[in-house]
């Protein structure tokens, strides 16, 4: 099996970009990614491109040969839909692209414009990675959805709404230093506590805001690398996707995220590490307590024990195991079809040194990006290595 590695990464600022295009924000995060990687975009064999509500917010449709244009591209380009882990997916096919030997290098991300529209059409957007059937039409919103979960991990395990709290002020202080956050701001627990509410027990400071932004990762073979002296020092060594009932009701515990838990076990298994192996992690804190349920199911905690880790300060940048560094969702921004190539990004950034927040974690060799969908019914893990 070939072997994979990240030669370049490029991001956008994640904000508000009112006088852009998306194809405007791609091509930017494209070209950034294509000086990073040095590689010219006539060598890419392949566009995989995350994009959830282009149709809605930009009444554009068939979005993968538009990107493929504003990037420069003259290759098959496929759009990849799976709600917030749109860009992670198209990661992963990318990867499985190179390691087929199909292609040497595949440009893979993805790209949201959200905030040209009002609260309650982002909401509207956002509510269609529900069961619309089921939980749409009912009033559900994924605030709510996440409450939900949320009362139920507290009513299981035990927790308080300043345990959660920790986690937003932690995220904020981890984007201070990163030039791509969308909120480069400090938050006190008291702030985050003191935030109106959203739906209880989750109020303003736990939720991510609304954003725009693009990423775009060059993924490339290893022996692609070798031949044109490329410095791809950080490898792609294992991959996982897993799926769960669209439903909340459905399942069998709101707070319990199995998809995320089997994506980690392909992924780990895939690498052959365990999450003991794992030095730093980017996951999908879309909300406070979406974080405490992605480090249980990656099995940095056990079953009730992730709201404790984060009381104790366990996944802070002088923790055991340092969690969204970049400053996560929370802090950073989720343009959703553009998260999952951004935690790469951010990733492969601290393994190589030259993330503002690297000198953290100056020893860090193996980290993990834990990206999801809706209420975690589609997830995708990867794992980064620097390469031997």
């Amino acid at each position: 099996m070939t072997e994979v590695r990240v030669a370049g990464v490029g991001l956008t600022r994640f904000g508000s970009h009112p006088e852009r295009t998306g194809r405007d924000l791609f091509a930017e995060a494209a070209a950034s990614a294509f000086a990073d990687a040095d590689v010219d975009p006539t060598a890419v064999g392949e566009l995989n491109y995350g994009n959830f509500m282009g149709s809605l917010a930009e009444h554009q449709g068939h979005q993968a040969p538009l990107m493929a244009e504003a990037a420069g591209l003259a290759c098959p380009a496929t759009r990849y839909e799976e709600a917030c882990a749109s860009a992670g997916v198209a990661v992963r096919e990318g990867v499985r692209t190179v390691r087929s030997g199909e292609a040497d290098v595949v440009l893979a991300g993805g790209m949201e414009r959200m905030t040209n529209l009002d609260t309650d059409g982002a909401t509207e957007g956002l509510a269609i990675a529900a069961d619309d059937l089921f939980e749409v039409r009912a009033g559900m919103t994924f605030p709510g959805a996440y409450a939900l979960m949320a009362r139920a991990y507290f009513e299981r395990y035990g927790g308080t709404r300043e345990d959660l709290a920790h986690i937003a002020s932690k995220n904020h202080e981890n984007a201070l230093p990163n030039e791509y956050a969308q909120y480069r701001r400090e938050v006190s627990i008291e702030e985050a506590l003191d935030s109106p509410p959203v739906a209880s027990p989750l109020h303003l400071y736990d939720a991510c805001p609304i954003t725009d932004g693009a990423s775009a990762i060059v993924i490339v073979s290893a022996d692609y690398a070798e031949e044109h002296d490329l410095d791809a020092s950080v490898a792609v060594t294992g991959t996982g996707q897993g799926a769960d009932r669209m439903a909340l009701a459905d399942r069998d515990h709101f707070a319990r995220t199995p998809a995320a838990t089997d994506a980690a076990t392909m992924a780990y298994d895939d690498a052959d590490i365990g999450p003991d192996d794992v030095d730093v992690a980017e996951v999908h804190d879309c909300f406070t307590i979406a974080e405490v349920l992605a480090i249980e199911s990656l099995g940095f905690a056990e079953a009730g024990e992730g709201i404790r880790a984060a009381r104790d300060g366990l996944t802070t940048a002088d923790g055991d195991l340092p969690v969204n560094l970049s400053g996560g969702l929370k802090a950073k921004g989720h343009p959703v079809g553009a998260t999952g190539g951004s935690q790469i990004a951010e990733l492969t950034r601290l393994l190589r040194g030259d993330h503002p927040n690297s000198g953290r974690v100056p020893d860090a060799e193996v980290g993990v990006a834990h990206n999801a969908g809706g209420t975690v019914a589609s997830a995708v893990v990867h794992v980064l290595e620097v390469a031997e």
